[in-house]
């Protein structure tokens, strides 16, 4: 019976190309990260921002170092320490204080709308930085998709951007980065060990810096606060990377990147369950939009 259940999976393995694989496995790591904002605000609701932003890669950090100590994993090597310190800056810290700081002012779904622009700057880095050559075609629903989310959130905020939306968009740059370069890096060494790296690399400063920010500030707050911190620790910082990172070394960084469109979508559904933030038919049209632009730019051509 075993070995039946093996010789299936197999077949079904093999009956996948790479960048099809990578792209539902693209998919698995966006649904986990799509939840990111609304559990992110339920912690900032009674904890400092900065806190829950660094805290959670310190408790994803402890995991990481069992992680890597169950699988003897190897230390990195010089080459891999600087893209590691990258992908360290852009996930590990960057995304997670500046995406909390916004999410004390403004709603979550507001701000999955503004990160509905992480796939188009994740192209670029990818382009810039390790010379992937997208289609005109390619950039022309990438462009497309991101003008879609982007006009969303100008609807949303009446025609202008809020304060909050610049550190929303320095958190984009930021994930963006990381993305790349822990993406491409997973090609080499994997995405439960990039990610664990990263953070194991951070703890140095991160550590004495979270622990001051607890006792400064104060650690009180409800169980639906801490059940927020909690999944992004665990889940958005440590377990979405296994499937992300693997995603993007298979089927390559700018299109498997551009599944994050979907993202903004299944960050409005989990606002509305766990929020309580509205959700309407505005939404959703604009969601259907999104997923044609997403499902397009899947058959353009990527040269890599």
């Amino acid at each position: 019976m075993r070995n039946s259940r093996s010789n299936s999976m197999m077949r079904f393995n093999l009956n996948l190309d790479r960048e099809t694989r990578g792209m539902l496995l693209g998919v698995v790591g966006v649904t986990i990260f799509s939840l990111t904002l609304p559990f992110t605000r339920m912690a900032v609701a009674e904890l400092n921002p900065v806190f829950v932003a660094l805290g959670r890669a310190v408790v994803a950090a402890g995991i990481a170092a069992f992680l890597l100590w169950r699988m003897q994993s190897a230390l990195p090597s010089k080459a891999q320490i600087k893209p590691l310190l990258i992908t360290s800056l852009g996930v590990v810290v960057g995304f997670p204080v500046f995406s909390s700081i916004a999410m004390r002012y403004v709603p979550a779904s507001h701000g999955a709308i503004v990160l509905g622009i992480l796939p188009l700057v994740t192209a670029l880095f990818a382009a810039l930085r390790f010379k992937e050559r997208p289609s005109t075609s390619f950039w022309s629903m990438a462009v497309l998709g991101s003008a879609l989310v982007v006009g969303f959130a100008l609807q949303q905020g009446g025609g202008a951007f809020q304060l909050a939306d610049l550190a929303l968009l320095a958190a984009v740059v930021l994930a963006a980065m990381g993305y790349a370069e822990g993406g491409r890096l997973s090609q080499s060494m994997g995405g439960q060990q990039v990610i664990s790296w990263a953070l194991i690399l951070a703890m140095p400063v991160l550590l004495p810096v979270t622990v001051w920010l607890g006792w400064h500030y104060g650690l009180h707050a409800s169980a639906r606060a801490w059940c927020g911190f909690a999944y992004v620790s665990v889940f958005s910082m440590f377990i979405g990377f296994f499937f992300w990172y693997r995603g993007l070394a298979l089927g390559g960084i700018a299109r498997v990147g551009q599944v994050q469109l979907v993202q903004p979508f299944l960050t409005l559904l989990g606002a509305a369950y766990l929020l309580d933030e509205s959700l309407n038919f505005n939404n959703m049209a604009f969601a259907l939009a999104v997923i044609v632009v997403v499902a397009l730019g899947r058959r353009m051509n990527i040269r890599r």
